[in-house]
């Protein structure tokens, strides 16, 4: 018999600690406590997520807890994300959150994929997601040094270059990738195959929590960060919770801005196993409700089951990559028809412009800067006057400066003629 400890998470429900659950047999599926219907879903998304000038929110905090944790692979995106969702935010103020409060935490954790997190969560990640990340990179570089034959001891040379960097930042301080390779050339500036060991070291010990992506070399629109020890960057973080209480503190997070959500929404946001995210959705308690269009089962916190009331219409334009447009994996409640022009072919998304819990059409930067709404379907006279003006407060807050990104959704690229490769690499899943 397994006991289970309780610890509260911060999210109005308990999970169990250190439980572990072995689904031996299939049980039958829990009945739906209600139905929650597309309408409903997206009224919850508006008002979660502080989308719509109605719904935005007064601080940085609560616009970044309103999505759990923003989407940092794009520089721009925790910018345009916040934007977004507050009334009057500048990009002096945001740079300050990310680089001297650090009240936004960049963090290597799901799907491989770099968020902003609030540090309260970094704890929760560290022991779930992250690990899992760390583990298989961990696994997977020294597979790839053996395969080429040119390294005698594959994971010899993995743990010098490792301790190199820890070495080299601890002499020297923060530093820039290309920095580090100039400390100490004989073991930094290694390659396989053309491309260099340090940046996929950094991405395991970044993983691990060991390293963070600190001050920014550059401008808000790129991304040189300079990597620092996390004693120097977040020095008074809790440890790593375990796996089974990570899981379940993201799970709970995730239900309470995103619920309802399915097994298959989880499975894919977290990066995890089926039986990791039902083993998190027994812990924290979560109840069944049947959705639209799908016979999987949507979960919701069991404080949270009060149908949400409508919201006053509403519009938002959102950024490459943002924490609502890759919040779900089954979209069609919000998306429709228009996943193949908004959305590349490895599942990264374009910019989205939103009516009334729908995305509707993109959005994109003529050569002047203007941000201009390209609609896929259309919308009533209100709705349309609302994204203009949304389009130029954003145009009036970017002020001349463009925004590149090496994820153009295929309607980007229609209307700007941008590459798949517009700021330096291919696109991979985010």
């Amino acid at each position: 018999m397994i006991r289970r400890s309780r610890r509260s998470i911060g999210t109005g429900v308990s999970v169990g600690c250190g439980s572990m659950v072995t689904m031996s047999t299939r049980t039958p599926a829990p009945a739906p406590v209600r139905h929650v219907d597309d309408r409903e879903r997206r009224a919850r998304l508006a008002r979660r997520h502080a989308l719509g000038g109605a719904h935005r929110v007064p601080t940085i905090a609560d616009a970044v807890a309103a999505t759990v944790c923003l989407h940092a692979t794009e520089p721009a995106t925790p910018y345009l994300s916040l934007f977004a969702r507050l009334d009057d935010v500048d990009r002096p103020t945001v740079a300050r959150a990310l680089y001297e409060e650090r009240s936004i935490v960049k963090h290597l954790a799901m799907r491989r994929t770099l968020f902003g997190f609030p540090p309260d969560l970094l704890p929760a990640a560290l022991g779930s997601a992250s690990a899992r990340v760390a583990a298989q990179q961990r696994r997977q570089l020294p597979r790839d040094l053996a395969r080429t034959g040119g390294f005698s001891d594959p994971e010899a040379t993995v743990a010098e270059i490792e301790s190199e960097l820890l070495r080299v930042l601890a002499a020297n301080g923060p530093a820039t990738t290309g920095e580090l390779a100039e400390a100490a050339p004989a073991t930094l500036a290694q390659r396989l195959d053309g491309i260099a060991l340090t940046p996929r070291v950094l991405t395991i010990l970044s993983a691990e929590g060991r390293v963070y992506r600190g001050a920014q070399s550059t401008g808000w629109r790129s991304s040189r960060p300079r990597w620092t020890l996390a004693e120097q960057w977040v020095p008074d973080l809790p440890a790593p919770l375990t796996p089974a209480q990570g899981y379940a503190v993201l799970v709970a997070a995730w239900l309470r801005a995103f619920g309802p959500g399915t097994e298959s929404d989880l499975v894919w946001w977290l990066g995890a196993t089926k039986a990791a995210v039902r083993a998190a959705l027994q812990d924290v308690g979560a109840v069944p409700v049947s959705l639209d269009g799908t016979d999987d089962l949507g979960w919701l916190l069991p404080d949270d089951l009060e149908p949400e009331p409508p919201v006053d219409p509403w519009v938002a334009l959102l950024p490459v990559l943002d924490a609502t447009t890759m919040g779900w994996k089954q979209r069609d409640f919000y998306l429709g028809p228009h996943a193949p022009l908004l959305f590349d072919r490895a599942g990264n998304a374009g910019t989205t412009a939103w009516v009334d819990g729908r995305v509707v059409g993109g959005w994109h930067q003529d050569a002047d800067g203007v941000v201009v709404v390209s609609l896929l379907e259309d919308v009533p006279a209100p709705a349309r006057r609302a994204l203009d003006a949304e389009a130029d407060r954003l145009t009036s807050w970017l002020a001349g400066e463009r925004v590149g990104t090496v994820y153009p959704s295929p309607l980007m690229r229609e209307r700007t003629g941008l590459s798949a490769t517009t700021r330096g690499g291919p696109a991979r899943p985010a």
